[in-house]
Parts: structure tokens; C-alpha cells; sequence
């Protein structure tokens, strides 16, 4: 959690906000690829990549 924390204070001293939707894609698409390991869809999501 402290890594969350340390990423929102440079973000925000820094006032790189375009770095924000960026990291919200990777966090989906790496949520995505996890949850999906044991299921069926997993190929289909695969080939995407």
C-alpha cells in the first residue's frame, strides 16, 4: 500500500496527471489477465495480446 502512496505523492507534486489513466489501463488489463488464468475465455483474451 505504500507503494500506492509514494506513486500519489510524486503524481501529485509532480502534477503528472497524464501518467494516471496510463497506470489505470495497465492495472485493468493485468487484473483482467489474472482473473481469467483458469477460465475458458483465457485464449480468446490471449489472441488480443
Amino acid at each position: 500500500m505504500s507503494f500506492v502512496k509514494e506513486l500519489w505523492k510524486f503524481i501529485c507534486v509532480r502534477k503528472k496527471f497524464w501518467l494516471l489513466p496510463i497506470i489505470l489501463m495497465m492495472a485493468l488489463f493485468g487484473a483482467l489477465i489474472v482473473l481469467s488464468q483458469g477460465s475458458a475465455i483465457a485464449p480468446f483474451i490471449y489472441t488480443i495480446f
